[in-house]
């Protein structure tokens, strides 16, 4: 089951943003307004959601493997084709 929310959370990134917005409190323990939500929702979606689990489930401390994802995730949201695929 685990493996399937993660894969539910990597093909619809921006459906679990709200998923854990509406129904958990990661994004609120995590951010104390909506503007940075929101322009993560917008802008960069992986790593929005990679740098929440980084504050609630490692208690906010960052090792190699968080960077090491974090820079993935970035590359991931800038990389122009994250938001079209090929024919």
């Amino acid at each position: 089951m685990p493996c399937l929310i993660a894969a539910i959370a990597l093909a619809f990134p921006r459906l679990f943003i709200a998923y854990l917005w509406f129904f958990t409190g990661w994004l609120h323990t995590a951010f104390d307004g909506i503007l940075w939500p929101l322009a993560g929702f917008i802008l960069a979606p992986f790593s929005l959601l990679w740098y929440s689990v980084v504050l609630n489930h490692y208690g906010g401390e960052w090792g190699t493997l968080q960077i090491v994802v974090m820079v993935v995730a970035v590359i991931t949201d800038l990389s122009p084709g994250a938001a079209k695929r090929k024919k």
